[in-house]
């Protein structure tokens, strides 16, 4: 049995929570976070003991692993708590608001020997993968335009109503780190590097001091362009949009669905059928469907057992990071930046 902590109490965390519960061995321990009345219902939901103090929950046990659900500017120190008792630490996205702490989390959980993952839960959906394996295997050819779209709508009560979203302090931005970053890792993990970034962007509608509307240009280390948008003003929302081109054709997911398949060498027969669900996040911060996050907690705790790397460990998930800074320092000097890619 795999006994799990749950740092936050808010929409992510609960969804943290039943992906817990479908999983056979894995029990829910502890509940930490800042407002009491959510800790306790969340704790006794599931069973688990409710912590306002965040030193009594990290010394609770049996805790084998942590996930953490609060505002992204505390993740780092959060994990680096943890790993130095010895717990396993399994954070959302993105790690944290800079590369700098994102390295020094990294650090921590490797000098304390403890596993480190991030939740890009988007990389287990059925079409993603399936696109995926597509780019791997050259069905789609060379890489040549990469086009995504995160034209979303959030209402002016989510930033309103909370003390940290759109904040630089602990969002660490807007559209782009809070919503995008999933479409950022994604074109990444497909595509390959980007070595060089052009961007623009503003706040249209939001009173926040971040962007909630951003455009970028991406230049890929294998010679492919992209363009990048990301928005939180786009009503009523719509579902997100990838389309990647090569020498053999296109491919084009739609809200997580591969829609269209046109390929020298495949026909439209080759697309599945959707099988992840609709996906409601274009209006809505509410996560319906658990069973991703359910996906990136089992590959996590396999890492655990079999002593081998998640799918998305501290130095993948800081690629995004990387590239985010980037698009950041570009929208803010109007100049081309350009990246110094790491070894691995």
């Amino acid at each position: 049995m795999l006994h799990l902590g749950l740092i936050g109490a808010g929409n992510i965390s609960q969804t943290h929570a039943r992906a817990a519960r479908a999983i056979q061995g894995v029990q829910i321990a502890a509940v930490f976070g800042a407002n009491d009345e959510k800790v306790r219902h969340l704790a006794a939901r599931h069973g688990a003991t409710p912590y306002t103090n965040f030193e009594e929950f990290l010394v609770h046990r049996p805790m084998d692993i942590v996930a953490i659900g609060s505002p992204s500017g505390l993740h780092v120190e959060q994990g680096i708590a943890a790993a130095r008792r010895g717990l396993h630490v399994l954070v959302e996205k993105p790690i944290d608001t800079s590369c700098a702490r994102a390295d020094a989390l990294i650090a921590e959980t490797e000098k304390a020997g403890v596993k480190l993952g991030v939740c890009f839960q988007d990389r287990f959906k059925a079409g993603v993968r399936q696109t995926k394996r597509m780019v791997d295997s050259g069905a789609l050819g060379k890489p040549i335009l990469a086009d995504a779209r995160v034209k979303w709508f959030r209402p002016p009560d989510y930033y309103g109503g909370s003390r940290w979203r759109g904040t630089l302090a602990l969002d660490g931005g807007g559209a782009l780190i809070n919503q995008g970053i999933h479409t950022i890792d994604l074109l990444l993990w497909m595509f390959g590097e980007v070595v060089s970034v052009q961007a623009s962007k503003t706040t249209a509608i939001h009173k926040i001091e971040a962007e909630d509307t951003l455009l970028a240009v991406l230049r890929f280390s294998n010679g492919a362009l992209g363009s990048f948008m990301a928005t939180t003003s786009a009503y009523p929302g719509y579902p997100r949009r990838i389309e990647l081109s090569g020498t053999n054709g296109t491919v084009i997911l739609a809200g997580d669905q591969l829609v269209a398949c046109d390929l020298r060498h495949l026909g439209k027969e080759q697309v599945s059928p959707p099988t992840d669900g609709v996906d409601l996040r274009a209006s809505s911060a509410t996560v319906e469907d658990f069973r991703p996050h359910q996906a990136v907690l089992e590959d996590f705790i396999q890492s655990i057992k079999s002593n081998s790397q998640p799918m998305c460990d501290g130095r993948e998930a800081r690629r995004s990071l990387a590239l985010i800074e980037a698009i950041y320092r570009a929208s803010r000097t109007g100049q081309r930046e350009v990246l110094t890619l790491q070894s691995s």
